[in-house]
């Protein structure tokens, strides 16, 4: 059983959801792949968890930057975008990094001589929750707002509010490689 709970936002309506101990998913209204859950859905808005989240959110839209460690979460997906999602919880609030960045950590992180920027970007289209886990903060190569499962405007928007500038992005480029190797999981298995 998962519970659920709407939550209106600055950039529009989106669907919470819980297990009833982890956060496992905040998709935008309208967003691909939207609220796959196969299971019944009960709306409950006396959740501890989607009450936590909403107030995660409301700290957020009004500018303040709460840790994403606050949140119990656990994002359901395959172990390959499980590991892109631990990465995206790692930029930090107003940075951003590139889809080849993070296929190089991945790279790295598993010992392998490549890894498929185009892989990353699957993986960060099916992020279950948005905003918190921060597939925004993910642009393309030449620092490009390419895809987003929100819609561009709502990725321009979520970037804008944290103070990245619509151009020269502030890039986490080589600091990526050492930086965020000590980050403990914030995702439950």
């Amino acid at each position: 059983m998962f519970y659920t709970m709407r939550y209106e936002s600055p950039i529009g309506d989106s669907l919470l959801a819980s297990d009833g101990t982890h956060l496992v998913g905040l998709w935008l209204e309208g967003q691909k792949h939207y609220c796959p859950l196969k299971e019944p859905l009960q709306e409950k808005d006396s959740d501890v968890i989607l009450r936590q989240t909403k107030e995660w959110l409301d700290y957020y839209f009004v500018g303040e930057h709460p840790e994403i460690s606050e949140l119990p979460l656990r994002p359901m997906g395959s172990d390959f975008r499980r590991q892109v999602w631990e990465i995206l919880v790692r930029i930090p609030y107003g940075e951003v990094m590139t889809y080849g960045e993070i296929a190089g950590i991945i790279a790295r992180e598993n010992n392998i001589e490549h890894m498929s920027a185009q892989a990353v970007g699957g993986a960060v289209g099916h992020n279950p929750i948005s905003i918190i886990i921060p597939c925004h903060r993910v642009v393309g190569a030449n620092g490009s707002l390419t895809g987003y499962a929100g819609g561009v405007e709502k990725k321009r928007w979520l970037l804008q509010h944290e103070g990245v500038m619509a151009y020269g992005f502030e890039r986490t480029g080589e600091k990526t490689k050492n930086r965020y190797s000590n980050y403990l999981s914030v995702i439950e298995r």
